[in-house]
C-alpha cells in the first residue's frame, strides 16, 4: 500500500479536484485501474473495489442518457457504498448532480481530467506503478552517460562526485549525487532519482554545495534514469588482481534485479571520467552483441590453429 497526498496526486496526474471527502491523503493498494461499466449495469460480482475507478464517455453516457433519475440514483448508491479509493471522470465531462451528492454522502473523493479515457488510464498505470514500486535508497551517484544509466558506488571520499562533475562538464547528465532513490518499476528494470530536497545539488569537498543545473544549464541534469550498470570505485590495492581482459562477468543485485558490475581501482593519475565513458560505450556494444574480449580471444585461437 502507498499513501499519497491529495495535493500531490492532483499535481502529478494533472487533475481537477471536485470533492476531497475531507481527506488530505489517498491510500492506494494497487496500480490497476477499473472502468466500472458492468457495475453501473448492475453486476457487482468480482467488483475490484480496491482500484481507482475511472468513468469514461461510455459510462457517463449510460448514466445520463439510458437511465432514469431514479435508476441512476439507485445504481450510484450501490456503487459508492463500496470503499473506493477515488473516482476520476475523464474528458472534462459534465457530472450528474446525483453522482456528486452520493459521493459526498459516502465520502468518496472525486476528480476530473481533461484526458481521453484511454490516455488517462495509461497515465494512471505509469504513475501508480512508480508510486507502489519497491524502493530503496543507496549511497552513490547516478549519471546518464550516452544513454546508459551508470550508478557509481564506493566509500565516501573515493572521488565519485568529482568524477561525476567531470562527466557533466563533458556533456553528460547528472541524475543524483550522494543519495539515490531506486525503485523497481518492472521485473528486470530499476529506475533511480534524487530525493526532492537535494535534486540537482552536488557536494564537492573543499568547495561545498553546488547547483549543477544553475551552473551548467538544464541540459546537464535529468530527474529520473534507469540503472543499467554499476561501477564500484575502490582504492587501488597492489596485492589484488584486477580484471584486465573483461572476460569474467560480475553482478550486483538491487531489489532482486541483477545488474552488470565493474570494479574500477582508483589511484592518482587515472583519468576516471574517460574510463566511465568507455565503460558505458562498451556496455552498449555488448548489448548489441559485440564483445571485444571475446573477439580478441577468437583471433588468438585462430592464430594458434594456423600453426
Amino acid at each position: 500500500m502507498a499513501v499519497v497526498s491529495i495535493k500531490d496526486f492532483i499535481v502529478d496526474m494533472e487533475l481537477e479536484l471536485l470533492y476531497d471527502a475531507e481527506k488530505t491523503e489517498l491510500e492506494i493498494l494497487t496500480s490497476n485501474v477499473n472502468r466500472p461499466g458492468l457495475q453501473l449495469a448492475g453486476f457487482f460480482d468480482y467488483f475490484a473495489t480496491d482500484r481507482i475507478q475511472v468513468l469514461g464517455k461510455v459510462e457517463m453516457t449510460y448514466l445520463t442518457d439510458y437511465l432514469s433519475a431514479g435508476q441512476r440514483r439507485d445504481i450510484l448508491e450501490k456503487f459508492f457504498a463500496y470503499p473506493l479509493p477515488c473516482v476520476i471522470i475523464s474528458r472534462n465531462m459534465d457530472i450528474p448532480e446525483e453522482l456528486m451528492e452520493i459521493a459526498r454522502k459516502h465520502k468518496c473523493p472525486v476528480f476530473r481530467s481533461n484526458l481521453v479515457t484511454t490516455k488517462l488510464m495509461h497515465s494512471a498505470f505509469i504513475y501508480l506503478d512508480m508510486l507502489l514500486a519497491p524502493k530503496v535508497t543507496r549511497h552513490g551517484v547516478l549519471l546518464d552517460i550516452n544513454g546508459v544509466g551508470l550508478f557509481l558506488t564506493g566509500e565516501s571520499g573515493i572521488g565519485k562526485s568529482e568524477t561525476a562533475l567531470e562527466l557533466v562538464k563533458r556533456g553528460h547528465r547528472l541524475v543524483a549525487d550522494d543519495a539515490v532513490e531506486i525503485c523497481r518499476v518492472a521485473r528486470n528494470q530499476l529506475m533511480g532519482q534524487a530525493p526532492d530536497a537535494v535534486r540537482h545539488f552536488m557536494e564537492i569537498r573543499g568547495i561545498g554545495i553546488i547547483d549543477v543545473r544553475q551552473m551548467y544549464g538544464v541540459g546537464s541534469v535529468m530527474n529520473r534514469k534507469s540503472l543499467d550498470m554499476v561501477i564500484e570505485m575502490e582504492a587501488w590495492d597492489s596485492s589484488k588482481e584486477y580484471d584486465r581482459l573483461g572476460i569474467s562477468d560480475d553482478w550486483c543485485t538491487i531489489l532482486g534485479v541483477k545488474l552488470p558490475k565493474i570494479t574500477i581501482p582508483v589511484r592518482p593519475g587515472r583519468n576516471l571520467a574517460i574510463i566511465m565513458e568507455v565503460a558505458a560505450r562498451n556496455y552498449r556494444l555488448k548489448r548489441m552483441g559485440y564483445n571485444a574480449a571475446q573477439e580478441l580471444a577468437g583471433r588468438l585461437q585462430n592464430s594458434q590453429d594456423e600453426f
